[in-house]
């Protein structure tokens, strides 16, 4: 059974007896989202080689241009904590 542990600074996906860890979790995040964006945009440069799929070629070009526009949102979010300071009295 699979489950995720997430720790201060780590992010463990545990899967049977292998583990996954990554020191922060946005870098999963945006590893993932290179990831797909790069696949986006191969499956979209391979399909407009034929006719019939360059429209689905376009679609896969703006959804990677949205993901482009994703990563600095990712890492001001990354670059941002925020915590409760608040003292109970």
């Amino acid at each position: 059974m699979a489950f995720i542990k997430d720790e201060k600074n780590f992010l463990d996906i545990h899967l049977g007896t292998y583990e996954l860890s990554f020191n922060k979790k946005y870098r999963l995040i945006t590893l993932l989202n290179d990831f797909t964006l790069g696949l986006w945009f191969l499956i979209g440069s391979v399909f407009f080689l034929f006719e019939p799929l360059k429209t689905a070629g376009a679609i896969l070009f703006i959804v990677g241009s949205a993901q482009l526009l994703a990563r600095p949102v990712i890492k001001l979010i990354h670059a941002f904590q925020f915590s409760n300071k608040r003292k109970n009295f």
